[in-house]
This record gives structure tokens, sequence and C-alpha cells, in this order.
């Protein structure tokens, strides 16, 4: 019975974890408030999960863009290829920032920064962001990933910076940084998926690497529910990603910002009235 229970939680936070990467929610705070209320333990190892089945993700962006991303198609000119090359240089850049702090600040975030009440806070904070840039629209100067530059890359991966926080989305806080530099809503999103790959990648090994070098060790069960999860992480990321593209051609993230407002309040009344 308890194996049935954890491949349902499994498969509940792979769909989680699918839906939520890409839209500005916060995927890492949703897992952690489903895990709060229907735990999937130990906590060692779901510390381990949350993290790794982001990589069905991955390939998710990876089989949707192979063909964007792939600097040796054969079917690209040499021009063609040279914006690819270019494309994942600035990709690169926009790592470094998140890359540096999350590898200094990961424990911290762990221990001190994934509370309900931390999750609640970023939720409606952000989501009021959301709300006030939505209804004051700037004429985008970047419409195209051609026209990003290199210091547009740096800054944009600067603002993921603040997705080490939970409840703040990673996809969100460099949606916004994009906006910001003067992104239209679809390049600053597409932006988003891309330099989600070297940082994700790179979160879900060194939280493989550290639960093992702490002495802990994956059993065949374990192993399963983290193919399980990324398998089903994959297949739903896959739905979100073109339903979000869809989306954001024609409209704003308003909506988006009113469900963290609703979220936050519903996560602030559930932990710490009743």
């Amino acid at each position: 019975m308890t194996s049935i229970i954890d491949i349902l939680k499994t498969l509940i936070l792979g769909i989680i974890q699918g839906i939520t990467e890409w839209l500005p929610v916060s995927s890492t705070g949703h897992m952690i408030l489903f895990n709060e209320l229907w735990p999937l333990q130990p906590e060692a190892f779901f510390d381990v999960f949350k993290v790794v089945i982001q990589f069905g993700s991955i390939l998710a962006v990876l089989v949707l863009y192979f063909n964007k991303l792939n600097p040796w198609s054969s079917k690209k000119s040499e021009a063609k290829k040279k914006q690819t090359y270019d494309l994942w240089i600035k990709v690169i850049i926009g790592c470094i920032p998140a890359g540096v702090v999350g590898l200094l600040l990961d424990d911290i975030v762990d221990k001190y920064l994934s509370a309900p009440f931390v999750i609640a806070a970023t939720l409606i904070a952000y989501g009021v962001v959301f709300i006030v840039v939505s209804k004051n629209p700037r004429k985008p100067r970047i419409t195209t990933l051609d026209q990003l530059t290199y210091k547009d890359a740096l800054k944009i991966g600067c603002f993921q910076c603040l997705a080490l926080i939970p409840g703040t989305s990673r996809s969100g806080a460099t949606i916004l940084g994009g906006m910001y530099e003067g992104a239209s809503r679809y390049v600053a999103s597409e932006f988003s998926f891309f330099i989600a790959i070297p940082i994700m990648a790179a979160a879900s090994l060194l939280k493989v690497v550290k639960f093992m070098i702490k002495g802990y060790a994956f059993s065949f069960f374990q192993v399963f529910l983290l193919l399980l999860g990324t398998l089903v992480a994959f297949v739903v990321s896959l739905i979100a990603i073109r339903t979000l593209l869809n989306y954001v051609r024609n409209h704003t993230f308003e909506v988006f910002g009113w469900y963290r407002i609703v979220l936050g309040i519903i996560v602030l009344i559930a932990f710490y009235i009743f």
C-alpha cells in the first residue's frame, strides 16, 4: 500500500512540476506546499526529488526546440548556425549569476527559506508585480532573440537569482527580467526556457552529489520514483510550454498575478490560522 501511495504522490508531483515550471507561479513552491500536506518520505529524498525531476522539464525544452538550439543542423545556413552559437553564448552568460549565487546559498535556502510563510509572501509579492507590469505595458525594443544583447542576457540572469527563494518562480523572475530589459512577452518567455537548461541540469546534479556525500543511497524503488517523476514532468512540460507560448502572444501575465495572490492568501490561512 505504501508503494502505491508513493507512486500516486510521484505522479501528482510530476504533473505539478511539468505545469508550474514554465508558468510564472513557482514549481518548487507548489511542490513544497504539496509535500507539506502529503509528504513524500523521507524528507532527504524529497529534497533531491523536487530538483531532479526538473530534468524532465529540461528534456521537454530540448525536444521542442531541438532544431532552434542545434548549431550543427545540416538544414541551417552558416549564418543561422552562427546565430545559434550566439544564442548559446547568451544562455551561458545568463546562467552565470544564478549559478554562482545558487552554489553559495543552496544549503541556506533549503534550511531557512522553504517555509510556507516565505512561499506565501513571495507568491503574493510577485503576484502584485505581475499585475502592475501587465497594467502598465511598455512597447518592447526586443522582439526577436537575435536582438537580445550579451548585456541584456546578463541582466536577465541576475533576475534569475531571485528564484532561489521558493515561491518566486524561476520562469517568473526571468520573464519579468526580460520584460524589464525591453523584451516582448514571447521573447522573454522563450529565453526563460533556454536559460533554464544549464541551471536546472546543474541543480539536479548538485542535489544528487550532496545526497550521496551525506552518506545516503538511493534504493531501487527511489530510483524508480525519480524516473517516473521525471517522465511525467517531461510529458506535461511539452503541453505546458506550447500552451504558455500560445497564450502570451495575445494575453498579459495578469491572470498569473491574481492566481499567485489568491494562492498565497490560501497558504497563509491554511498553515497559520487553522
